[in-house]
């Protein structure tokens, strides 16, 4: 996988070190010496992976990091620091101040390109959801924060090979967290689907096979987002390495020290919730292009979409299927009459009582102002017309009480019935409806008529 690095230093050879490892294995590499220079060229040149030195003049590594994460430009670049620190104060002071991980200098070729592809696989998705954001901030929706609250109510599950190791890293772990420990690795992989926010496992045991472990949590739909936090031994470069690959979020270093440790935790957690909230949001986009806002039925583009789909099926003789217009009766005159708020309310308690009278499998959808449409699949036509009589009399035989003291009103509906036929397509079945409901209205209204040719052949 290729990418783009950002090296930063104030010293140009160990730059130009960090550039020829990272050429020699096909990476862009761009360059900045200094604090400043490398937010500009951050912004600029928008890389996948930043490699920034800690200790520079003027600004260093600490504040950059801090700048580059505050700013909505470039807060989503994994930030790695390249640093001759290597305390847990150090590193808890850098998590803190929003880098993903550390290098040691001299830097080792290994664990090197290994971190490097491991957040460029977490960026990667994590820009596909961006770029839907996006999208959609650009139709009006607000921007979504990536700031996430304080942690609290954090569930992680621990996995260890005895319960003498588990209760030693439960005890290191934060007090806002809920730990449940766990040594069987056949359990571990069934309980890693319960909802935990974070998997904390130890890669040191030798009971089982803990990579296999982490292995199996990443190949399961269910539990392959969970961040997932390794302990390893500092010597076992190897191990952590195939950890990374295997898609190990982060590692944590024996022995364990409780402040990075809980800030490694904050990291993974902070990142996953701005996920979540990327692709909740990118749900409830896609919900409201198929759904009317104000009645909560499917839209006309969605129920278009399904009616060519059944169209398809019925063509291949293997289901029958009909579809029924509704269109509320003088519906003008009630926004007329008693203006707008009182139509929207009607338009939303006809479609409660609409749903309310429709099987599981039937769809239906605001087609327009009063309009409505319903997929019947798997329904014939004299099926599908007794199901449209039982909604007329649920709309005529219960009047409506509109907000306030308004009092009640007495509405009525009009309704259209065709069954599709092998060879429809939307259009077709459609006007056919349309047609009987012309009828319908044409009849007196608050009555329900089929598709005259359908009738005939029947």
């Amino acid at each position: 996988m290729s990418a783009r690095v950002l090296v930063v230093d104030d010293q140009e050879a160990n730059v130009r070190l960090l550039e020829a490892k990272l050429r020699a294995e096909y990476f862009d590499v761009v360059t900045a010496f200094s604090g400043q220079s490398a937010i500009d060229c951050a912004i600029a040149q928008q890389p996948d992976v930043i490699l920034l030195d800690i200790m520079m003049p003027g600004m260093d590594g600490f504040e950059t990091c801090r700048r580059l994460k505050s700013d909505r430009r470039t807060r989503h670049i994994p930030v790695v620091m390249v640093t001759a620190l290597d305390q847990p104060d150090d590193r808890v002071r850098g998590l803190e101040a929003g880098a993903d991980d550390f290098l040691t200098k001299p830097v080792d070729n290994l664990p090197l390109f290994a971190r490097i592809r491991s957040l460029l696989r977490l960026k990667v998705l994590l820009d596909e959801l961006r770029l839907r954001e996006e999208k959609a901030e650009e139709r009006g929706l607000a921007p979504v924060d990536a700031e996430s609250e304080a942690l609290q109510d954090v569930n992680i599950l621990l996995v260890a090979g005895e319960d003498r190791i588990a209760s030693h890293l439960a005890s290191k772990l934060p007090p806002q967290t809920n730990a449940d420990v766990e040594i069987d690795p056949a359990r571990a992989i069934t309980r890693s689907a319960d909802g935990y926010d974070l998997i904390l496992i130890d890669l040191t045991t030798k009971a089982f096979d803990a990579l296999r472990v982490c292995a199996r949590i990443r190949a399961n739909s269910e539990t392959r987002q969970i961040p997932i936090l390794a302990i390893v031994d500092p010597d076992e470069v190897s191990r952590s390495v195939r950890a990374l690959d295997l898609g190990v979020n982060d590692i944590v270093h024996r022995p364990v020290d409780r402040g990075e440790l809980n800030a490694r935790i904050w990291t993974q957690l902070r990142r996953k919730r701005y996920a979540d909230t990327l692709r909740e949001r990118l749900e409830d986009s896609l919900e409201m292009a198929v759904t009317d806002p104000l009645t909560g039925l499917h839209n006309r583009r969605y129920i278009s979409s399904r009616l060519q789909q059944v169209a398809e099926i019925v063509a291949s003789g293997d289901t029958t299927a009909s579809v029924v217009i509704a269109d509320l009766d003088h519906f003008k005159r009630v926004n007329d009459t008693y203006g707008h708020e009182a139509g929207d309310f009607i338009l939303r308690e006809f479609s409660e009582r609409l749903k309310a009278r429709l099987r599981a499998v039937d769809l239906a959808a605001r087609y327009g102002g009063e309009e409505f449409v319903i997929l019947m699949p798997d329904a014939p036509l004299t099926e599908a017309k007794a199901g449209a009589e039982r909604l007329r009399a649920a709309i005529a035989d219960t009047p409506f009480r509109l907000p306030g003291d308004s009092g009640v009103l007495a509405v009525t509906v009009s309704i259209g019935v065709a069954e599709i036929q092998p060879g429809d397509d939307v259009d077709t079945v459609l006007r056919c409806a349309d047609d009987a409901l012309y009828r319908a209205k044409a009849a007196g209204r608050n009555c329900v008529m089929t598709d005259q040719k359908a009738s005939q052949a029947a």
